[in-house]
Formats: C-alpha cells, structure tokens, sequence
C-alpha cells in the first residue's frame, strides 16, 4: 500500500461505506503504525469496529468544516475573520505567495490552470496580557489591562482546484492523523529490553519520516520530501522491524493501543467552536461593546495538546504577487 495515497474517494456517507473502503482503511491502520500487526491472528476483526468509529468521527469532522471564504484583497476589509487572522490585505497575500504547499500546488498543471484555489487555512491563537489604551467614559486612560489577539505561524493544507478534492485530502489527512498519534503512543511506550528499545526507536523514526510526508496536521520542516525517497525510508524501517521480530505479547499490545485510539477518535482529534469579540486591534472586548467584531472561528485540538484556528480559503491565485528571486536581488547589487 502506498501511504501517501489516499484511501478516501469522495462521496462518504457517515456509517455507510462500501467494503473496499474498510478493508483499506484496515490495512492502512496496520501498515502506519506496526505493520507486524498482521503477524497476528484476528487483527483485522480487532481492528474492524475501531476503524468504522475512527472513518465515521473524520468525515463528521470534514463535513463540519464551513465553506471556504473568499479570501481577496477586497473580501480582507469586508470580513472580520479574515481582518482577525491576518493583520492587513498585503500581509495576507503575502503569506499566500510564501506557503510552502499552495506553491507546490500551483507548479503541477492542475495548479497553473486553476482560477480559484482552496485550501485549509492553519494558524496559532496566541494571547498575551499586556498594558494598552483605552477610552473609558469619556476619557483616555493610558496603562488599562487588556487581552491582546495575535494568529502565528500561517500554512495552507491541501491546497485543490476544487472544494470536494480539498475535503476528501483533509479526510486523508485527518485518518492519518489518528494514526500518527497512535504511533506515537507506541513509540512512548516503557521499554526496557534491548530488542525493545531498537524496536521504540525504529517505531520513532517511523513517526518522524510520516510526519515529512504529510501525514499530520503538525507543520512540515525544511524542504518539501520526495516521496519515492520517503517510501524507501519506511520499507527500510519496515525491513528492520521485522528483522528485530517481536513476541506475541508486544505485537497484542500494540494492535490494542492502534484499536484502543481509533476507538476513541473524538477524543484523540476534534474540533470546538471558537467565539471571539475584538475589536480593530485585535483587543478582546465584551460583547456588547460599540467596537467589538463577534467573530465565530473553529480550533482544531488533539489529544496531545496542541490547539491551531482554521479557516477553509477560496484563494485567487492571480491576486498572489509573484515570489522574489533573492538571487537576482542580490546581483543587482553586486
């Protein structure tokens, strides 16, 4: 199975999936965290219900995503959420030029030929006390406590020429998700033979090369990975592992921390409503306020503690102001 694939063709109906959706969705729950798993007898009847539960909690999830907004330089100074997340029209067209993903996207040909692009907008809410002005009655007060709003660290997901392809990545994208952090809760595990401990790590690694390959909701570092490179890795690893072999008691173990952390998909990965009033600063205000913004957004958290405000984006990419070549800057000043 190639895991940067995705097993989700679009159309799913929450409860209702054909077999060949289940059966892919078994062995990919298999192949992402131990694929020794199938070393043991029943594993897929172990793993049957959980992957229903786990297939069930994302595409509510996805569904419960809003539609995209437009995200213009004229709709900036007309919606407040989009006034919220970035700080102006420049700014925010600015980041668009700079993300790594839409980039990537618009270099395929899907990419050059589309006119509009969406994608899941991620960033970090980020809130700090700090000492401001503020018009009290009918006088201006210097040093008034107030709650500054900030949003950091902006990427696009699966960027798509169309709305249905983006969600059926982010459905990919999200199942992964729950797999990731089950692998994780493997790698964690307390060891202490020393077959053991190679097999944490290897498990580590394993973790770390899916992360590169786009399998979380976690930014990627450095430059974007070459799959062919990234499925070499994992068969390595994958080759190691079942050099290493495992006891039965291991392998039960982790088919039950895979099964166990499907199950519990709503409490591993999920999503809360996120209301804020602000006003044009971005300083959280009372509701009723003359100058605050009720902005609804929705915050994405997981189990292991990280929280990040999304936004689905219509994007325009003819709107994007064009990268800067540094290297022909730097030459006009040589």
């Amino acid at each position: 199975m190639n895991l940067f694939q995705s097993i989700f063709r679009g159309g799913e109906s929450r409860g209702r999936y054909p077999e060949s959706l289940i059966e892919a969705a078994i062995e990919r729950a298999v192949e992402g965290t131990d694929a020794r798993l199938r070393l043991l007898p029943g594993y897929r009847k172990r793993l049957r219900a959980p992957v229903i539960h786990a297939i069930d909690q994302v595409v509510a999830l996805v569904d419960a995503i809003p539609a995209p907004l437009m995200a213009g330089r004229r709709e900036h100074g007309e919606d407040p959420r989009l006034a919220a997340v970035f700080s102006s029209a420049a700014d925010m067209l600015g980041i668009f030029g700079r993300d790594p993903a839409l980039t990537a996207f618009l270099a395929t040909p899907e990419g050059a030929a589309a006119e509009r692009v969406s994608g899941l907008l991620l960033a970090e809410r980020v809130e700090r006390n700090i000492l401001g002005m503020d018009l009290v009655g009918d006088q201006v007060r210097r040093d008034v406590p107030q709650v500054a709003v900030s949003f950091t660290g902006h990427r696009l997901l699966d960027p798509r020429a169309g709305e249905v392809e983006m969600r059926r990545a982010l459905e990919r994208r999200a199942f992964d998700h729950l797999l990731a952090l089950a692998l994780n809760r493997i790698a964690e595990v307390r060891v202490e033979r020393e077959d053991l401990i190679r097999q944490r790590d290897l498990l580590r690694r394993k973790r770390a090369t899916l992360e590169r390959g786009g399998w979380t909701f976690e930014e990627a570092q450095g430059a974007p990975p070459d799959p062919a490179a990234l499925t070499a890795d994992l068969d390595a690893i994958t080759a190691q592992l079942a050099v290493l072999g495992a006891d039965d008691g291991v392998l039960r173990a982790h088919l039950g921390i895979v099964a166990d952390s499907l199950a519990e998909a709503e409490r591993q990965f999920w999503a809360e409503e996120l209301d804020l009033s602000l006003d044009a600063m971005n300083i959280r205000r009372d509701a009723g306020e003359p100058s605050a913004r009720h902005i609804v957004l929705k915050e994405l958290h997981n189990a292991r503690g990280w929280r990040l405000v999304m936004l689905p984006l219509m994007i325009t990419p003819a709107e994007i102001p064009p990268r800067e070549d540094f290297v022909a800057a730097a030459e006009r000043y040589l």
